[in-house]
């Protein structure tokens, strides 16, 4: 009888908790305050540290999904210095496995995680839970920061949530951004940028469109290309490290380069290439075949795409020195060891205090985090490589995808990950 009323106890408890939870808002009183008092710091900040120049701000009261094209670690406070309320952003899922950082960040704006090239269905039902509840929601199609200064490919998903949720969309273009700090540099350069609401599209305009018209009208409304010598952008050492962006070399093919203050330098063949004010490209001793990242990042994506991986089968492509962690989602990182990475044509190879062989037909999506981290997502596993400043993770990225286009039917599939 005891038993059975304790029993009893710990149902109704456990039904409890999950009403409770159930009926808790992801929006809460006090974000309000908080982007109130924050705003003016960061108005002053990026200003000053980005030179930007945020145009028709709204003050309305009204609720919108704000789609962005992604070029800086600080677009997020450029939508938000144009819209004067708290904004539900949608994050990459790293965001949140940084231990007591990531609680706090929770308490201040409550973000949206999302797996990185992944399909979750749970962070949709967020979505629609905060559109629910009145808020704003913001995200960047891209899910990723243009490496070419273009913007990149625009998951067809985006636009199906944006359909269901039947908000008006804000398109918030940024542009200079790749100029005045590009994603595989780490110094930001003297320059301009730019940031403006360039048009809202209501939700009875897009919905006589059918999805493939609408994804297509998002992809035209967001597409910026900074591959133009529209402005000068000065830093001294702008070229350093270039070679996490780049690693196919015109000359020689797959290879690797070495940056110092404006000059890359190819380490196989030696070629020099020197990165002016302008974004454009000039060659040393020699012409250099491309005028701009973006030419020469397409020429990259072109050889990736016409490369057969089963030629790497038996020798790795690449070796590169990394620090390897297992990620608890939405909690923590667990450190495991020092090792080496060996890249293959189906597979990775990871060696250390131990030794792991990811086989691409296990791995069901591999990405890119920040400049230059990667996260695998292998089976129930979520791991996480970190290397030196240098270290070219687009590449391991790369190979990957174009192994399952092959072994997925699109021997001339084009995405690579980005």
């Amino acid at each position: 009888m005891i038993h059975k009323r304790i029993l009893c106890s710990l149902i109704k408890k456990t039904h409890e908790a999950l009403m409770k939870k159930h009926k808790e808002t992801w929006r809460k009183l006090h974000h309000q305050p908080i982007i109130s008092v924050a705003l003016p710091f960061l108005d002053l900040y990026t200003r000053c540290t980005y030179h930007i120049k945020v145009e028709n701000r709204r003050k309305d009261k009204r609720q919108y999904l704000i789609l962005f094209n992604h070029q800086t670690a600080f677009d997020q406070f450029f939508v938000s210095m144009a819209f004067y309320r708290p904004i539900y952003y949608v994050a990459s899922e790293d965001l949140f496995s940084k231990g007591w950082v990531s609680s706090l960040i929770r308490f201040l704006v409550n973000p949206i995680p999302i797996k990185k090239q992944a399909t979750d269905l749970k962070a949709v039902m967020t979505c629609m839970k905060v559109a629910k509840e009145g808020g704003t929601i913001a995200m960047a199609p891209e899910g990723n920061r243009t490496f070419s200064g273009k913007t990149e490919y625009m998951n067809p998903a985006v636009a199906r949530l944006a359909q269901k949720l039947k908000l008006p969309i804000a398109i918030f273009r940024i542009e200079g951004g790749y100029g005045v700090h590009p994603r595989w540099a780490d110094d930001v350069r003297k320059g301009k940028m730019r940031a403006y609401i360039s048009r809202v599209i209501e939700p009875e305009e897009y919905s006589k469109l059918s999805a493939d018209d609408f994804y297509t009208l998002l992809t035209q409304e967001l597409y910026v290309n900074e591959a133009v010598a529209d402005a000068c952008f000065y830093h001294k050492n702008s070229a350093e490290y270039l070679e996490r962006a780049m690693y196919v070399c015109p000359d020689c093919g797959l290879s690797e380069f070495y940056s110092k203050k404006d000059i890359t330098e190819c380490k196989k063949c030696g070629i020099k290439i020197q990165y002016l004010p302008t974004k454009e490209l000039k060659g040393i001793d020699k012409e250099f075949p491309f005028r701009f990242i973006n030419d020469w990042y397409e020429y990259q994506k072109d050889f990736v795409n016409n490369l057969n991986p089963s030629d790497f089968y038996e020798k790795p492509m690449y070796v590169d020195k990394i620090f390897l962690s297992e990620v608890i989602l939405y909690k923590k990182k667990v450190p495991m060891f020092e090792g080496e990475i060996s890249l293959y044509g189906d597979r990775y190879v990871i060696k250390g205090k131990e030794e792991l062989i990811l086989s691409f037909e296990h791995i069901s999506a591999v990405s890119v985090l920040g400049r230059n981290k990667i996260n695998i997502y292998c089976g129930d596993k979520l791991y996480q490589l970190k290397s030196d400043k240098h270290f070219n993770a687009l590449k391991y990225v790369n190979i990957y995808y174009r192994y399952k286009n092959i072994h997925g039917g699109e021997n001339d599939g084009q995405f690579l990950g980005l």
